[in-house]
């Protein structure tokens, strides 16, 4: 990283280098301490030169007030007038909505749908429960067992 020396920042100070200089130096300034210290040094010794503001209290006072009058004539009036409001139809409203779906509820409930549809849910849970599927596992112990059982018969067949 290039640090830049007492001199220079004094050029920048006084405004005394161009523009893409100035903004090296700027940038500069973000991730160096050790420049950023030597600027401020060279603030310090060029303070005399700089030029001075008289009244501190009468900058602030003089900005706000062009501020304000910028922002009055900045300033739109809206008409005053209210639209007239559009009453809402029946069927757009939450308590319609409500209202049909309490009635196709009870409509339903009467004639026996949410009944069938549960007998109907248990029918298919008790025949998925009798057609349990037996896993590779247990076939090949079953399998084995039988083998080894016929095995164990035909010796006691051969041994008579």
């Amino acid at each position: 990283m290039k640090h830049y020396s007492l001199d220079e920042w004094m050029k920048y100070v006084k405004n005394e280098v161009d523009d893409d200089t100035r903004e090296m130096f700027e940038d500069h300034l973000y991730s160096c301490d050790q420049c950023l210290d030597l600027y401020l040094l060279a603030v310090e010794e060029a303070e005399d030169e700089l030029p001075v503001m008289a009244d501190e209290l009468n900058f602030t006072d003089m900005v706000m007030s062009k501020v304000q009058n910028q922002s009055q004539a900045v300033i739109i009036p809206f008409p005053t007038q209210k639209k007239p409001e559009k009453k809402k139809t029946v069927h757009k409203t939450a308590i319609f909505h409500y209202a049909v779906a309490a009635a196709m509820t009870i409509l339903l409930m009467t004639t026996g749908v949410f009944q069938s549809l549960t007998q109907y849910a248990e029918g298919v849970k008790s025949t998925n429960f009798q057609e349990k599927k037996i896993s590779v596992t247990e076939g090949l112990v079953d399998k084995t067992f039988a083998w080894m059982d016929s095995l164990e018969s035909n010796n006691k067949e051969e041994g008579k």
